[in-house]
């Protein structure tokens, strides 16, 4: 298990390599953000470390199963909010491209009773985002909805993060930033039943 990862267990979403350093938060965040933040390769390897781990704990309780780290990377993905590996690959290591599949990375599963308004064009939301301080836009597979403080608690984020104030709270337009990162990788450490 990776240094992170343990530090993430013992203490809640701790920041990889330099990740603790980053500016205080405060309205505006400093030069160190964009310098000192999570990059793609954490986030990605955040997923092959739960797998690894999985993979090690059927091996040393020698559980019946012929399970393999590419089956536990399935498993690790899927959890998290992807369809498999290759989709959360792709996505949290900044790969994928406008219009491509996000997973529900950013959604609460039983959120019904927290407001969403859908869109399944950017154009759309874009404009309804400009109109509503207090929403955040975020990415849903193929479309994307605007949310409200209470959606992103229950995401296991603070919605005063100053992550959000670099994003615009724009998760949609910010994907792959330092503080899109940011986001993300306390989005990976928020407590099992956010996801």
């Amino acid at each position: 298990m990776s240094r992170e990862s343990r530090m993430a267990l013992g203490t809640g979403p701790a920041l990889p390599a330099g990740g603790a350093d980053i500016d205080p938060p405060g309205p505006a965040m400093g030069a160190r953000f964009a310098a000192e933040c999570v990059s793609p390769q954490a986030l990605v390897d955040e997923i092959k470390v739960r797998a690894r781990v999985r993979l090690s704990r059927v091996r040393r309780e020698s559980l019946a199963g012929s399970a393999t780290l590419r089956d536990h990377l399935h498993q690790a993905a899927r959890e998290v909010g992807f369809a498999g590996w290759e989709q959360a690959r792709r996505v949290l290591g900044a790969l994928a491209a406008p219009g491509d599949d996000m997973g529900s990375f950013w959604h609460v599963p039983r959120s019904g009773i927290l407001l969403h308004i859908w869109f399944s064009e950017y154009a759309q939301a874009l404009s309804v985002l400009a109109q509503q301080a207090d929403g955040f836009l975020l990415p849903y597979r193929r479309q994307c909805f605007i949310v409200q403080a209470p959606f992103i608690e229950a995401l296991g984020l603070n919605p005063a993060d100053p992550a959000w104030v670099v994003t615009g709270r724009d998760l949609v337009a910010a994907y792959g930033t330092p503080a899109w990162r940011v986001l993300a990788w306390q989005r990976l450490h928020a407590p099992a039943g956010a996801f």
